[in-house]
């Protein structure tokens, strides 16, 4: 018997998880479990009478032998080496990180130690690596924060770069219309006093200069003042028939001059934003518009409602952008198909305002466009309040209507427990244009007709879910509310329960399968009854 508990001790302790090592008081190993050997590499008859330093690294063994001879002086079950590394020593030399626990075992000749060792390599790395991953996003933190900084500084400085820039346009503008206006006004006097045909030739191309010079100084003083925030809309309603009244005006001279056809709608809408800025938009789509079409061609202004939307288009039948090239048609001094340091019309300024006045104003802008075939540029607008208000009143009158149709539609209550024949018959009454309400139980069809009142038509199955049956459906509403409802049963029961009932003036019974038009056919029927 005490060789078999020997042997079963044997057994479990194989069976651990951890290696188990048994010391004498010397340090000798006199007992290690097949754990052991997988760990340390040794077999167990070299493990077994080996000194336990042989386990571990040889620059601890020395100090080991110290902490060995104190624990023997304080016997107690603690993990080995509280709060330090500890390492195992493997057969081959390798080291590898490791877990101890003490228990002192008295017998009555001697003094053993048992230690469970565990190898926590695993369970390091993944330490090391959370350690490693903590310090690398504290790093990204700091990096991160650094980034700010700069960016923050860059932004500073972009700012006062931007400022500086704005106030030197608006002075370099300024100061240099008084100088253009001179010489503008000394061009017209030359040209009275002037005959000699040469010399009307030169004040002509001066006139053209002095001309370019003023669209590019006004251009650049828009600019500035977008920039510099010196623009602040001013939000009013306006209608689209006195703007693009104004446009027709201004540009019907200049489209005829290049022998193009301008076509300019008439509207009543109400728009709401800043009617003077969004006129220099348009007026800069159309200006491009003629720019780029060649005699012959189209330019139309145009209008479009969307919801509570209206939609300001320019279309014309120009050259065309590439779909390529409209990503930088906003760019400072681009011109589509214009190469760099040629002659030019204009300075390529135009859209670059207009993309900045769509953005001071919160608007969309969107542009289509094929090459030969012309471009769209379309300016979403907010339809005026007081026409949205009316707008509202008259969807609100048109909703109401609609709800009183709904109102007088027959109210039907369909009990069903097989959710896709429910949900299939509740879609064609729906569309069919009833009002459905559809349950699965007699409960449920009990707690509708509560709530809502008698329905002008109940339609249920004969067989529902919990051994409920549809007529006990029929009899329990028409108990409760005290009301003879129209119903329709609809079975596929072929019993003499089904076909020997009672007649009833207020009850029509549909053999299953039946199809949308018969159905539909019986409630009209029974409604008429």
């Amino acid at each position: 018997m005490q060789s078999l508990s020997a042997e079963l001790a044997r057994s479990v302790l194989d069976a651990a998880p951890d290696a188990m090592i048994i010391v004498d008081e010397a340090g000798t190993v006199c007992f290690a479990n097949r754990q052991v050997s997988s760990l340390f590499g040794y077999s167990r008859d070299q493990v077994i009478g080996m000194d336990i330093e042989q386990l571990m690294p040889e620059r601890f063994r020395r100090r080991h032998v110290a902490h060995r001879q104190e624990y023997e002086q304080a016997l107690r079950s603690r993990a080995m080496g509280e709060g330090l590394a500890l390492f195992g020593r493997r057969v081959d030399g390798s080291e590898f990180p490791v877990e101890i626990s003490l228990s002192p075992i008295r017998t009555p000749e001697q003094l053993l130690i048992a230690a469970a060792i565990r190898d926590v390599s695993d369970r390091k790395r993944v330490e090391k690596e959370l350690r490693v991953a903590r310090e690398s996003s504290e790093r990204a933190r700091q990096a991160a924060d650094h980034l700010r900084a700069i960016a923050d500084e860059a932004r500073e400085s972009a700012d006062r770069a931007n400022q500086a820039k704005s106030r030197f346009l608006a002075t370099a503008s300024h100061d240099l219309r008084q100088p253009l206006q001179t010489l503008a006004l000394l061009n017209g006097i030359l040209r009275r006093v002037v005959g000699e045909p040469s010399a009307l030739e030169a004040l002509a191309q001066q006139e053209q200069a002095i001309g370019a010079m003023t669209r590019l100084l006004s251009a650049l003083l828009d600019i500035s003042k977008l920039e510099s925030g010196a623009i602040k809309p001013e939000l009013a309603d306006f209608t689209i028939g006195t703007l693009f009244e104004g446009l027709r005006r201004e540009f019907a001279s200049i489209a005829a001059s290049k022998n193009l056809e301008l076509q300019v709608s008439s509207g009543g809408e109400c728009l709401h934003s800043d009617p003077a800025l969004v006129e220099q938009i348009l007026k800069n789509l159309v200006s491009n518009a003629i720019k780029y079409t060649r005699a012959g061609g189209r330019v139309v202004i145009g209008s479009r409602r969307e919801d509570d939307s209206v939609r300001l288009e320019v279309r014309d039948t120009g050259i065309g952008i590439a779909a390529d090239q409209i990503a930088y048609i906003y760019d400072e001094f681009y011109q589509i198909g214009v190469p760099a340091n040629s002659s030019r019309e204009g300075y390529g300024l135009g859209l670059s305002i207009v993309q900045r006045l769509v953005r001071l104003l919160n608007l969309r802008l969107e542009v289509t466009s094929e090459v030969g075939k012309g471009s769209v540029f379309s300016l979403l607008l907010p339809r005026g309040r007081s026409q949205q208000a009316s707008a509202r009143s008259q969807a609100a009158a048109a909703a109401a209507a609609r709800e009183s149709s709904v109102a007088r539609r027959p109210r039907v209550l369909l009990v069903e427990d097989d959710p896709g024949v429910r949900d299939a018959t509740r879609m064609l009454l729906s569309v069919e244009g009833y009002r459905v309400r559809a349950v699965a139980s007699r409960e449920e069809a009990l707690h509708s007709a509560r709530e809502e009142g008698a329905p002008d038509l109940l339609i249920t199955d004969y067989h529902l879910g919990e051994g409920e049956l549809g007529t006990e459906v029929i009899a329990t509403l028409r108990e409760k509310l005290r009301a003879e409802v129209r119903a329709v049963l609809v079975t596929g029961d072929t019993s003499d329960v089904v076909k020997h009932m009672p007649h009833d003036p207020r009850l029509r019974i549909a053999s299953k399968p039946i199809d949308a038009e018969q159905l539909l056919s019986v409630l009209k029927d029974l409604l008429e009854a």
